[in-house]
């Protein structure tokens, strides 16, 4: 049996409900997170009224997250096989990926700063929705 690439071994096909649900759960929590930074506009009015404030603020995070994931394990086999696998490989996961969204905030292609209330908020709240999210899948699948 020839030898699986690094990538082969992070990536498992029947993890695709949970990388689907891990982006829909981290848009979420950027929508929401811009929306409270739009006074008076809820989630859905600033996806009506103001998309590209919401792609401004999403993209660096989701480009994060679409490198540090499949490189950490986010999607191995570990990672659908159950939520004490799973959790901690989101975790794990979110955290480079969220250094990452910091440093594209950070340069002058994207608006937006980088303060530490922020990163201390992006940070933990993008934990806790993936680690919820992840609970979830296992307890309803």
């Amino acid at each position: 049996m020839a030898d699986q690439s690094f990538l082969e071994q992070r990536l498992d096909a029947g993890t695709w409900p949970i990388a689907v649900g891990d982006i829909v759960v981290l848009l979420a929590f950027l929508l929401v997170g811009t929306a409270q930074h739009r006074p008076g506009l809820s989630p859905i009015d600033v996806l009506m009224t103001e998309p590209l404030a919401f792609v401004n603020a999403a993209a660096p995070f989701i480009v994060g997250w679409l490198i540090a994931a499949p490189l950490i394990g986010a999607y191995s086999p570990g990672a659908g096989s159950a939520p004490n696998s799973s959790i901690p490989l989101a975790i794990r996961s979110w955290i480079p990926a969220a250094v990452i969204g910091f440093a594209i905030r950070a340069t002058p292609f994207v608006e937006g700063n980088v303060q530490l209330t922020f990163i201390a908020v992006i940070t933990a709240g993008g934990a806790v929705v993936l680690a919820v999210w992840r609970f979830i899948y296992f307890k309803v699948r």
